[in-house]
C-alpha cells in the first residue's frame, strides 16, 4: 500500500502535467448557437407577447384585490 506522500505526490504530478486539449472554440460555437434556435423577430413577438399578457394579468388582478393605485379611493366629503 502507497503512503500518503506517495499518493499526494502522485496526485500533484498528475495535475501539474495536465494540459488542455484546446481552448474554447467561441465563433464556432455562436455560429452554432445562431443557426440553431428561433430567429430573431419570432424571439421579440414571443417575448412581447409575453410581456403583455404579465401585465394584463397583474392588472386584473392588482384590480380584484384592489391593490394601490387600483384601488376605489375613498373621496373625503365634509357636508354639513
Amino acid at each position: 500500500m502507497p503512503s500518503d506522500a506517495d499518493v499526494s505526490r502522485t496526485i500533484r504530478e498528475g495535475v501539474q502535467a495536465w494540459q488542455p486539449s484546446r481552448g474554447a472554440d467561441w465563433p464556432d460555437l455562436l455560429t452554432r448557437i445562431a443557426g440553431s434556435g428561433p430567429s430573431a423577430l419570432v424571439l421579440y413577438s414571443a417575448a412581447s407577447a409575453a410581456l403583455v399578457v404579465i401585465l394584463v394579468v397583474a392588472f386584473l388582478v392588482g384590480s380584484y384585490l384592489q391593490i394601490g393605485a387600483l384601488a376605489p379611493q375613498s373621496i373625503p366629503s365634509h357636508l354639513h
